[in-house]
């Protein structure tokens, strides 16, 4: 009996805690529950101090994208009016050029005219028409009668 007193006892002491264990067991929870909180608080401070150098970075970033925005606005209108200005003096051109073509399809087309007339006249001495004249109804019709030069 005294080998399964010594059994048990040994079983007991390796399975159960001791008041001793259950101390050490508390000062450990102490130990690390005081290295979490200064674990916590390291980390807040870090993260404080990076939220605020992202702020900064970011109130940066924002400066500079305002900046540059206003410089391409100033760009743009600067292009814009270059643009108007080229607009009108395209459409300044393209008048006068219409303006010039309208004159020589005129000319042209008056050339064309009198050509086609001339050639109307040409045509009509070199092959004359035969040509009737009718009276008009109601009007009297004289008629010359040839002369000769010696019978009166």
């Amino acid at each position: 009996m005294e080998v399964q007193a010594e059994a048990l006892v040994a079983l007991v002491e390796d399975r159960l805690a001791t008041k001793r264990d259950i101390a050490d067991l508390k000062q450990n929870f102490k130990e690390m529950d005081g290295k979490s909180e200064t674990r916590s608080k390291e980390l807040d401070v870090k993260l404080e101090t990076r939220s605020k150098e992202l702020d900064v970075k970011l109130e940066t970033n924002l400066a500079d994208m305002k900046r540059d925005f206003k410089e391409l606005d100033v760009k743009l209108e600067t292009n814009l009016a270059g643009m108007k200005r080229d607009f009108k003096e395209m459409d300044t051109k393209l008048e006068t050029s219409l303006r010039e073509l309208e004159l020589r399809m005129i000319l042209k087309m008056g050339g064309m005219i009198l050509a086609g007339i001339g050639i109307l006249f040409g045509l009509m001495r070199a092959w004359p028409l035969p040509v009737q004249f009718a009276p008009i109804p109601g009007q009297e019709i004289r008629q010359t009668v040839p002369q000769s030069p010696l019978g009166r």
